[in-house]
């Protein structure tokens, strides 16, 4: 007997029909410290089972190097799942979406101007194996079929949105099997023909995914597929924030009732998300589903979930609880201690710096004839400079990025002269060059790749060229600028106040590091903020976002170091203040730069 299987309509676990109740709850959106907290809650909630994506980018974030471990170590957090009693599905990639960089896929790949994503292309198919060959045999012990909680397993996700290969499902679905695979396998799609045609495969079951009207998509779901379990693979109970949007609310009371909906009509449920968490680092996606119509994702995965960013219960944790409780027996609520919350108060960045000063010890120069994009000189995220010499006299004149992916500061000769945007519309500014000549700088923020619909191929940094007027400017060194290690700043000889681009550092004691605080960025600008050489995340005073979430775990006792990189300049008297209230409310201000 199998220890999980799907027999005709229903799920069976030892012989005995189950009810999946599960919730969405990502580790690498967690720091290691509090995944039990989270999972405990999940459980207290009346779920059986946590579903889990796995981003292809973590765990290999530069080809062929593979990374399993801290926040990466997702066999361990299906351990510790399994150990607390919990089922596991898991999500693998090569594609997650997931609102994540990306979707999930290596920025690496697109080093290849050829490369083809999300189909039997040859090259991208080898790109998977390789990877698929690090992650799956390590994945195989911990199947239900070997005595571990995994009790399903997808293949790709959300296909049909994208693409309609049978021949890429299908080489996915084999590629598990030969590795070992040997548990249910599904799809998850939109409840839609188009959607539940180019998504499912033969013989697999097929979830779908929707946030409300659950009579209809399941209606649809059986047109499909008439004699197999319900389930919604993605029942969307919140959703997630762009910058300089207002934060997403949903009501716990509709939420819930959708909930009942569903399991009076038997069906089984993922709670998409449960929890969320945050996109720590340079993680975040963005959506795009028009040309250019760009819109990055913020640093908070709150997603208006029942477990909110900081593991905190909502209204929303108790009226789903209550829904469960007409259905399945549980016992009285037992939650972990609450993890205390601590306003660290104000702290002064006394050490600061311009990025010019600091370039050498960030960067290496790449001397090239056009701009290259950022995968062509082997840079995943962050910030790249383009610094060029144009001959002068020459009056004033538009200044064209072509296909600037995502936002660009403009300097002459050192001077701010303004922001181009990827956009809708071709943005350009005018710029005057004296007769001496001017030096050109170009410094780009990737804001993270789209992670969802038909523009998936987004390349960052400029991706074409630079003109003034009708001429092209070619002979640039580029300094790619990761910030994967802020410890190598130096701030013991910088001349100048860092009234641009530049570093803002300081340091705060914590006389026992037990407790959550919000980073309160109120006053600054755009940027991104590390504590303890951690990437906490970006920060934009367009909103909603005015706070970034400091686990405790990121805190040490005694001194800890905090970093701030702004795009835009600071106040002479730089600080910060530490909170014990997130908000993520904030309305975005009009005169952001």
């Amino acid at each position: 007997m199998s220890p999980f299987s799907i027999e005709g309509n229903a799920f069976v676990v030892e012989g005995k029909p189950v009810r999946l109740l599960s919730g969405a709850m990502h580790y690498f959106r967690i720091v290691p410290q509090y995944w039990q907290d989270r999972l405990l809650k999940l459980k207290a909630c009346g779920l059986n089972t946590v579903e889990t994506y796995v981003p292809w980018n973590v765990h290999e974030p530069n080809e062929g190097q593979f990374c399993f471990e801290g926040m990466a170590d997702v066999f361990a957090y299906i351990e510790l799942a399994g150990s607390l009693g919990l089922h596991v599905i898991v999500r693998p990639s090569p594609y997650i979406c997931a609102e994540w960089e990306f979707g999930g896929q290596p920025a690496w790949l697109l080093a290849d101007s050829d490369m083809q994503l999300r189909c039997s292309y040859p090259a991208y198919l080898e790109k998977v194996d390789a990877y698929y060959d690090a992650l799956i045999p390590r994945l195989k012990p911990l199947l239900c079929t070997n005595g571990g909680p995994i009790i399903a397993v997808q293949i790709e996700n959300e296909y049909g949105s994208y693409g309609n290969d049978p021949n890429y499902l299908d080489y996915l679905r084999q590629a598990l099997l030969k590795r070992g695979i040997d548990v249910p396998l599904f799809t998850s799609d939109g409840p839609t023909d188009a959607l539940l045609q180019g998504g499912s495969v033969q013989g697999v079951l097929a979830t779908v995914n929707f946030g409300s009207n659950p009579t209809s998509s399941f209606d649809k779901l059986k047109e499909y597929q008439p004699d197999s379990p319900l389930m919604c693979m993605e029942y969307w109970n919140g959703w997630f924030d762009h910058w300089g949007k207002p934060h997403h609310m949903r009501d716990a009371a509709d939420a819930a009732a959708v909930l009942d909906e569903m399991l009076a009509a038997g069906a089984s449920v993922n709670f998409y998300m449960f929890h969320g968490g945050t996109n720590f680092g340079f993680y975040n996606g963005a959506n795009c589903q028009e040309p250019n119509l760009y819109e990055p994702t913020i640093t908070s995965y709150d997603y208006d979930s029942p477990l909110d960013e900081t593991g905190m219960p909502t209204a929303k944790y108790f009226a789903v609880r209550e829904v469960i409780a007409r259905y399945e027996e549980l016992g009285s609520l037992e939650l972990p201690p609450a993890i205390p919350r601590r306003a660290y108060g104000q702290v002064e960045l006394t050490e600061q710096g311009t990025l010019w000063e600091q370039l050498d010890v960030l960067s290496v120069p790449v001397q090239s004839v056009t701009p290259l994009p950022m995968e062509k000189v082997g840079q995943n995220y962050g910030f790249i400079l383009y610094s060029t010499h144009i001959s002068g006299p020459r009056p004033s004149e538009q200044l064209h990025l072509q296909e600037v992916r995502d936002r660009a500061l403009i300097f002459v000769d050192g001077a701010f002269k303004g922001v181009i945007e990827r956009s809708q519309t071709p943005q350009s500014l005018a710029i005057e060059v004296p007769a001496g000549g001017a030096r050109l700088d170009i410094l780009v923020e990737n804001m993270g790749r789209i992670n969802y619909g038909p523009y998936l191929r987004d390349r960052k940094g400029i991706t074409e060229g630079v003109r003034l007027g009708f001429q092209f400017l070619f002979n640039w060194t580029i300094r790619p600028i990761p910030l994967e290690d802020v410890s190598k700043l130096d701030f013991a000889n910088n001349s100048s106040r860092a009234d641009g681009p530049g570093f803002y550092n300081g340091s705060f004691h914590v006389h026992e590091a037990d407790a959550d605080t919000f980073l309160d960025m109120q006053g600054w600008t755009k940027g991104v903020v590390f504590i303890n050489g951690f990437n906490l995340g970006r920060y934009w005073s367009k909103g909603p976002q005015q706070t970034l979430y400091v686990p405790a775990p990121l805190l040490r006792a005694g001194r800890n170091e905090i970093t701030v990189f702004e795009l835009h300049g600071a106040s002479p008297t730089a600080k910060v203040m530490f909170t014990d209230t997130p908000i993520l409310n904030h309305q975005p201000q009009q005169a952001d730069k």
